[in-house]
């Protein structure tokens, strides 16, 4: 019998040392490597990206060249060198599998090392303070950086001077976006009066376009339909195996919810479950929440839990302009990622 509980009873509470144990990819892309990646024929810039990752993963035994780390190349020191980049920065679309091979490059690179998404590590910023974290990711070899986005002012300056930190204390930095790095920020704040910080961040990468479609809805079906209201559970016990344990909930109240629980904390409270039901789906219209879902959406995502669901179907979970907002690249992973796992509970194929 599938056993039901509420995201909306979960209040999880992370210590900021289990917050770092937890900077290593999901289970989703925990045994992912180059090999498992499979590039599209058709757009050759995937299996490039493919062999300079290697190439970059094969460097890491190296010492790196140049003095001071080259985040010091901005205060005249030495030059960088194309050839033996400290940094690198997968920019793609969404769904062309970037996270794939940023977390295949994560298992490949021999010693210790971090792997988290933007909003992670500002939150562990948060939860262990600026000093604590340099001293703590500093002992790491390399930090991937996935979804790297600058939402505000705050995060621009905030990531700049980390960044700059760990280069300097030899720590190589990959980052993953579907933004370029000159051109983060764009949209959301007022990008011209933090252009130092971000030419900062832009000068510390050499960049490898990864070109494609989505490969979660490449030559698939349309979106399957939300369930008929009232049929929710039916639909659960007929889709989920009988020892599942399923959070169901009214989608309201879980948007609610998201207020009263520190992002950092949303993988922990989707922990132990195999998969959501949520009633009367209806469009998200405050911007603050909208953006506390996506972090959801992906938390959901890299647990590969699927969803069952009734109201709108999520193509229609954030308004109009906030899909053609400064934010848009955000929802539209989100959309994709949801409908995926949408389909995964329709189908029972793997998002």
């Amino acid at each position: 019998m599938v056993t039901f509980e509420h995201l909306t009873e979960r209040r999880p509470q992370v210590s900021p040392e289990e917050l770092l144990a937890g900077f290593r990819p999901s289970e989703r892309f925990g045994e992912v490597s180059f090999e498992t990646y499979r590039p599209d024929p058709q757009q050759p810039s995937q299996s490039a990206a493919v062999e300079a990752l290697k190439k970059f993963a094969a460097s890491m035994g190296q010492s790196p060249q140049g003095s001071g780390g080259f985040f010091s190349k901005l205060f005249g020191g030495g030059s960088k060198n194309p050839a033996a980049a400290q940094g690198m920065y997968l920019d793609g679309g969404f769904g062309v599998g970037k996270t794939h091979l940023l977390a295949s490059l994560w298992h490949a690179a021999d010693g210790p090392k971090a792997f988290g998404t933007f909003v992670e590590y500002t939150n562990l910023v948060g939860a262990m303070g600026f000093r604590n974290t340099v001293d703590a990711l500093s002992k790491y070899k390399l930090v991937c950086i996935d979804e790297f986005e600058l939402d505000d002012p705050g995060d621009t300056v905030l990531m700049s001077r980390l960044m700059r930190e760990l280069s300097d204390a030899g720590v190589r930095l990959v980052a993953t976006s579907n933004t370029l790095p000159g051109a983060l920020g764009e949209g959301r704040f007022a990008a011209q009066d933090f252009k130092r910080e971000i030419q900062v961040l832009a000068d510390q990468f050499d960049v490898l376009r990864v070109d494609g479609e989505d490969y979660r809805h490449r030559g698939l079906e349309k979106a399957p339909n939300p369930v008929v209201p009232g049929t929710e559970e039916a639909t659960v016990e007929e889709k989920f195996p009988a020892n599942s344990r399923i959070a169901v909930d009214n989608f309201a109240n879980v948007v609610e919810h998201l207020s009263q629980v520190h992002p950092s904390r949303y993988r922990q409270l989707v922990a132990d479950l195999d998969g959501i039901c949520w009633k009367n789906v209806e469009p998200i219209t405050r911007q603050d929440i909208a953006l506390r879902f996506v972090v959801l959406a992906d938390r959901l995502y890299d647990r590969d839990l699927p969803i069952v669901s009734s109201g709108v179907p999520f193509d229609q979970v954030f308004t109009e302009e906030m899909m053609a907002g400064g934010y848009q690249k955000k929802y539209f992973r989100a959309v994709s990622r949801l409908t995926a796992l949408a389909r995964e509970a329709a189908t029972g194929e793997r998002a």
